[in-house]
């Protein structure tokens, strides 16, 4: 009886191990006439909606200091008047049709930042000028439009569904190589803290994301759009992808396209709150279970968070049933609410749950779309202290809403947040004096507060 298991075993164990070699095979070894499993028909659906961009604009070249001496010129004869000279930039990225019928392009910001021209190139060869409909720095979102016909347009998907683990595949033109499709999974989802955009709250996936692939989709395996990719981590001077990418959530893209095709710009809400990360040891303190949610520091006299009966040393828990993590998680969740627009807050109070209901105010802040003249702020965007701000009514100055990376803002040392005080020792109250004191070419000693640090930072 021994003997018979023993043989009946090795039989199948001989039976398991040829079918599991037979399946690793290629089917038409065998005969077999049934489809190796593929993504191939999804990206040929998907394939025609994704679009590469290129962007052109004139940069002014810097003259040789020597040209700006008087004596110089006058010894060779250069004359006074010299015609500007410029030389054209050419950058490439990839896009994400929305749209087919109004020709509705999703890209990144830096895609398309500062670009005298825009154009798009479809999966077919064929290419149109865009024209740009509005873009949000704080987001990194862009959108664009193009005059053509018979476009194919992606589907939104419900990008709060993904879970951790879930395929993705990531689609775009990276160094300018062409369309280029590449796989992996979702990594990590609600990354933020990166440092890369004013708002985060980012996909975070393996699959292959390197330069050129900005702008492009991020699709689930039923060729729905999740995400649109638009960072890739990496170290030192290395340009390539390490298997962490980033892509903003098609949810948030969905809400930031909404506002830019009604508005041309995004109209940002505002709470009149500022909220702190709960700690192991504040969770102690205030009797908490858990590290989840947000305690409230400070209330903005007048503001939506006074007036819906919030309070100082509350806990958030939720906006309107969904879950906050964390201060910033809370922060972006409120930064794209419609002005006008009722939330409800669940709240924990001295360890009871209370629900308290909020209308949200528009920001009070004049922000420009663009740096000022000097050319070592180029590529930054400013404005009025945030009234989220922990320095709001305390400190007088302004705000870095954003800098593009690899711009000469980013180069200079500026980052954003970073709360400009004073330039040239000479005190900054608000936009107008800002303008006023960075007007020209001269070095720019700027006195500023980061993380909580106040700090000197020369431009020349």
């Amino acid at each position: 009886m021994r003997i018979l298991t023993i043989v009946l075993l090795a039989l199948t164990v001989f039976s398991i191990s040829s079918y599991c070699a037979t399946a690793a095979l290629p089917s038409h070894w065998f005969g077999n006439k049934q489809e190796m499993p593929s993504l191939a028909p999804m990206i040929e659906d998907v394939s025609p909606a994704v679009v590469n961009i290129a962007t052109h604009s004139y940069v002014r070249q810097q003259d040789n200091p020597m040209l700006n001496d008087p004596f110089f010129r006058r010894f060779f004869n250069i004359p006074d008047q010299q015609t500007q000279k410029q030389r054209r930039k050419q950058s490439l990225g990839s896009g994400v049709i929305i749209n087919a019928r109004k020709g509705l392009i999703l890209t990144n910001n830096h895609v398309i930042r500062g670009a005298d021209e825009i154009t798009v190139s479809l999966y077919n060869g064929q290419d149109y000028p865009a024209k740009l409909v509005g873009s949000d720095p704080a987001t990194d979102v862009a959108l664009i439009q193009i005059k053509a016909n018979n476009l194919t347009a992606l589907p939104l998907a419900d990008s709060d569904t993904l879970r951790i683990g879930d395929f993705v595949v990531a689609i775009g033109n990276p160094f300018g190589l062409g369309q280029t499709v590449t796989s992996g999974i979702v990594s990590a989802l609600g990354r933020s803290g990166l440092g890369i955009e004013h708002y985060e709250n980012f996909i975070q996936t393996d699959a292959s994301i390197n330069p050129g692939n900005s702008g492009g989709a991020l699709v689930n395996l039923r060729g729905e759009l999740v995400g649109i990719n638009t960072a890739i981590f990496s170290q030192g001077q290395a340009a390539g992808s390490v298997g962490i990418g980033f892509a903003i959530p098609s949810n948030l893209v969905q809400q930031i396209s909404d506002q830019l095709l009604e508005f041309g710009e995004v109209q940002r809400a505002h709470l009149g709150v500022q909220m702190q990360d709960i700690t192991p040891e504040l969770a102690e303190a205030f009797d908490l279970k858990d590290t989840r949610g947000a305690v409230v520091t400070l209330i903005m006299p007048d503001s939506a968070a006074e007036k819906s009966g919030l309070l100082v040393g509350d806990v958030v828990i939720a906006i309107d049933g969904n879950r906050m993590e964390n201060a910033n998680n809370l922060r972006n969740d409120v930064g794209l609410l419609r002005i006008g627009q009722t939330i409800t807050l669940d709240i924990l109070r001295d360890g009871h749950r209370r629900t308290l209901k909020a209308t949200v105010e528009t920001t009070p802040q004049k922000q420009t779309s663009q740096a000022p003249v000097h050319p070592k702020l180029l590529g930054a965007t400013f404005g009025d202290l945030e009234q989220s701000s922990p320095y709001y009514g305390k400190i007088d100055g302004i705000m870095t809403y954003s800098v593009e990376k690899g711009s000469a803002a980013w180069i200079s040392g500026l980052r954003p947040n970073d709360i400009i005080t004073s330039i040239n020792r000479k005190e900054v109250n608000d936009l107008v004096s800002f303008k006023e004191r960075v007007r020209g070419n001269q070095p720019l000693l700027l006195n500023l507060i980061r993380n909580q640090r106040g700090m000197f930072l020369l431009l020349r």
